[in-house]
């Protein structure tokens, strides 16, 4: 069982880039009266404290979102922070998001959703966070999950693809998976996030995105590292079938993120 947990990382400089486009692809695709299907493979536990002694043990979400929130990084009425505003009403001040909540409560009666969490400590915590949408987060293997489920019924929506990378072969395994996906779901849009590695592991991931699907969007933010040593050194995301606005909004957002460099 691999052993990467989120908890540790959670409100850090690639959530906030990562979220920021979500709520915005969520936000737009919800705008249109149609139903979705939203699909995750790595989805997590959901929700996240930031008072605990993970966060503090890190300091990463001290340089992320709560500095973002005190130096006013969003503007009003950004959708990630409606998101955000509202599960804070919901679960208290310190309290943040993972992509399946922000997910849910962007949703809207009819829309459907598939979580995937294969860890049984990180899924526990995700059954628990997602109530009352619990019937909707599966302890299966996300890839698997998806492959399964798609076409998806409403055809029209969004999958998330955020896996830690924790195993090397992912890299390799990501493009073959999207173009798996995208031969079922070509209306599908698809979101991978992925690390920006002083290792340079993530760049032949990249070539072979971009040699597979020429029209999607790339957009890429860089940071100093969390802490000396740290190999990760900003956030990435992929997107096939990038909806109407999408670049725009990712360009904006590295003006957004720029006091992070």
């Amino acid at each position: 069982m691999l052993s990467y947990q989120h908890i540790y990382h959670a409100g850090n400089l690639a959530d906030l880039h990562k979220h920021a486009l979500l709520a915005f692809v969520l936000d737009y695709m919800t705008a249109k009266d149609k139903p979705l299907s939203y699909l995750e493979t790595h989805a997590g536990r959901g929700l996240y404290a930031l008072d605990g002694a993970e966060a503090a043990k890190t300091g990463e979400a001290a340089q992320g979102i709560v500095r973002a929130l005190r130096e006013g990084w969003f503007p009003k009425g950004h959708p990630y922070l409606r998101l955000l505003g509202e599960v804070r009403d919901r679960f208290g001040p310190d309290a943040y998001p993972g992509s399946p909540l922000l997910a849910a409560l962007a949703l809207r009666p009819g829309d459907a959703m598939h979580l995937a969490e294969l860890h049984p400590q990180e899924h526990a915590a995700l059954v628990e966070a997602m109530e009352p949408w619990t019937g909707n987060c599966h302890r299966e293997d996300g890839m698997a999950m998806v492959l399964a489920r798609t076409p998806p019924e409403p055809r029209r929506g969004l999958l998330l693809v955020d896996p830690s990378f924790e195993v090397k072969t992912d890299y390799e395994a990501m493009p073959r998976f999207l173009q798996q996906v995208n031969r079922k779901w070509n209306v599908g849009v698809l979101m991978l996030w992925y690390p920006l590695l002083t290792s340079a592991l993530h760049r032949p991931m990249l070539a072979a995105l971009q040699a597979a699907f020429p029209d999607g969007l790339r957009h890429e933010v860089g940071f100093r590292p969390a802490r000396p040593g740290h190999g990760m050194v900003g956030s990435g995301v992929f997107v096939v079938n990038p909806p109407w606005g999408m670049a725009e909004e990712a360009a904006r957002l590295t003006k957004v993120l720029a006091p992070a460099r």
